[in-house]
């Protein structure tokens, strides 16, 4: 059980750079060609930091070795990760309660537009 933020969110961090490993070994495979780096985005500036130090400290001790796996596809430039800002953090719309307009703004980032007809039909 994680007991900090940060923990969770680089857990989570963790586990996106895996997922996003497999699908550049995948696409790679696939097509014959080097891929530049991921971007993956995180709005944890504790977070942030933890995956581009590699040398343990206090404040990472505690967190189990299988999650370092992050440091070391920084380091390869494989992965990278970026700041983003909460307010711009598209990801909230799928994982938090939100407010009528942030929820409207974060649904037209996602490019989702309502199918008229669908909806007739089913009326």
């Amino acid at each position: 059980m994680a007991q900090s933020t940060k923990k969770v969110e680089y857990i989570a961090a963790n586990d996106a750079s895996r997922e996003a490993v497999c699908l550049r070994k995948l696409l790679s495979g696939m097509f014959q060609e080097k891929l530049e780096t991921t971007v993956i985005h995180c709005d944890n500036q504790s977070c942030l930091k933890l995956t581009k130090n590699p040398v343990f400290h206090d404040r990472s001790k505690h967190i189990e070795m299988k999650y370092h796996f992050i440091r070391d596809m920084v380091q390869k430039g494989a992965i990278k990760f970026q700041y983003i800002c909460t307010e711009e953090q598209i990801a909230d719309i799928l994982t938090k309660p939100l407010s009528y307009g942030k929820f409207v703004h974060f649904w037209d980032k996602l490019g989702v537009i309502e199918n008229v007809s669908l909806l007739e039909r089913e009326c």
